[in-house]
């Protein structure tokens, strides 16, 4: 079980998941490698993106040993254990499904469903569930993060949607666990050039490092 909180560790410890959703498999992979140029770790490969499954085995065969793979918007046990056959260090689904946190128990792997309510939240810890993806983030904001957390000290949650270069000091105050980046990310890709990928990821990494040399 070990495995699972190294992932869960080296994730909180990069604070930045990147959301990544492309056109292709060709375009998932050099968004992810440009995203990990600028500094972010973690890399969600969404399973919205053509050909997931296939971006998430070339990155994990052929990437650096830092990079953290995992998959997002699996919706089913099946395409989470497709994802962990092909790599996948975590999961990540918009919801909560009990039969994908069983599945990513068997295989000793993180599962961090998108829940929206204390109730949701509650029955994933049920499950099993170390960290929560609060989503979507833009609707709940980062005062749900303290509000959940009065009642609820040990639960660990990971906004994502929403989450800004203006308000990533707010999440970090109220006490995310980690905070996932989608569109911010790759809004300045144009023809085929990602290079803004790495510029914008790199904006995020000193904004997260000015905020932590604040805060000590």
């Amino acid at each position: 079980m070990l495995q699972k909180y190294e992932t869960l560790n080296e994730m909180h410890k990069g604070y930045l998941v990147a959301v990544i959703r492309g056109k292709n498999k060709e375009e998932a992979v050099e968004i992810s490698k440009q995203a990990f140029k600028g500094g972010i770790r973690s890399l969600e490969v969404t399973f919205s993106t053509p050909g997931a499954e296939d971006a998430i085995a070339e990155l994990a065969r052929t990437a650096d040993s830092d990079m953290i793979v995992g998959a997002g918007t699996v919706l089913d046990e099946e395409t989470a254990r497709i994802a962990i056959m092909k790599g996948a260090r975590y999961i990540v689904s918009p919801h909560f499904d009990g039969a994908i946190a069983t599945m990513c128990n068997r295989y000793a792997i993180p599962y961090l469903p998108g829940c929206g309510s204390v109730t949701e939240i509650m029955q994933a810890l049920t499950f099993g569930v170390d960290v929560v993806k609060l989503f979507p983030g833009s609707l709940l904001g980062p005062g749900f993060i303290k509000d959940v957390k009065g009642p609820i000290p040990h639960v660990q949650l990971m906004p994502s949607g929403g989450v800004s270069i203006d308000n990533i000091d707010k999440w970090m105050n109220n006490g995310a666990f980690a905070v996932g980046i989608g569109s911010a990310l790759t809004k300045g890709i144009s023809n085929g050039d990602y290079s803004s990928v790495e510029k914008v990821a790199r904006e995020f990494m000193d904004k997260l490092a000015s905020i932590k040399e604040g805060k000590a």
